[in-house]
């Protein structure tokens, strides 16, 4: 099923994450994948869907940093970043409080939390609060920036809110703070120097 980004789009997405189902929806970044990250049958539906590894945990996508401080340990660096960069390309590593998402979502100690920067994300998380998201493509292929390469290069999904085309899309930056001390995991649009100044 494809829908616009609109209300009634927004609407059936919502009720569909709810009931267990796959949505793919574009991000500020590429297209992404997502479930209700406390189903444990949807999460593993994409792990099977993308042919992901399952050490590969999946990240959460988020409405706001509130609704991240419910489920992950915001650390006052951490918080700095999130104030600046949020909504925004800055992924953080956190560590997890919410004993039900880690095992729903089989994680360790830690998870990867970002809010985008996104209308139709946003709307949509507005919704659900938290999304367990991926981007939308099969493991080992690129990401997707444009709805048209989406829709002919995936599938198996239950519904694709169309976006058109993402601007400028970037991967996302990863960081994780570490008693003071900033690691980088993956430098997407975000530059180290713009992080480390802030710290």
């Amino acid at each position: 099923m494809i829908l616009d980004c609109d209300k009634k789009g927004i609407k059936l997405a919502t009720k569909m994450v709810k009931d267990g189902c796959l949505v793919v929806f574009p991000t500020d970044t590429v297209y992404g994948l997502g479930c209700d990250p406390y189903n444990p049958k949807a999460v593993k539906s994409i792990f099977k869907l993308k042919k992901r590894k399952k050490f590969k945990h999946l990240p959460i996508l988020a409405y706001s940093k509130n609704e991240i401080s419910k489920i992950a340990i915001i650390d006052k660096a951490s918080s700095k970043l999130a104030d600046k960069f949020w909504p925004g390309q800055l992924t953080l590593v956190l560590k997890l409080k919410d004993e039900k998402l880690r095992k729903s979502m089989n994680l360790g100690d830690k998870v990867a939390v970002r809010v985008p920067d996104h209308p139709c994300a946003l709307a949509l998380l507005k919704e659900c609060k938290l999304l367990a998201g991926t981007s939308a493509n099969f493991s080992g292929q690129p990401a997707f920036s444009d709805s048209k390469k989406v829709l002919e290069n995936f599938c198996g999904y239950d519904l694709f809110l169309d976006g058109g085309k993402i601007p400028n899309s970037v991967e996302s930056t990863i960081a994780e703070v570490i008693d003071g001390n900033l690691r980088i995991l993956r430098e997407g649009k975000i530059a180290r120097k713009e992080i480390t100044s802030l710290l």
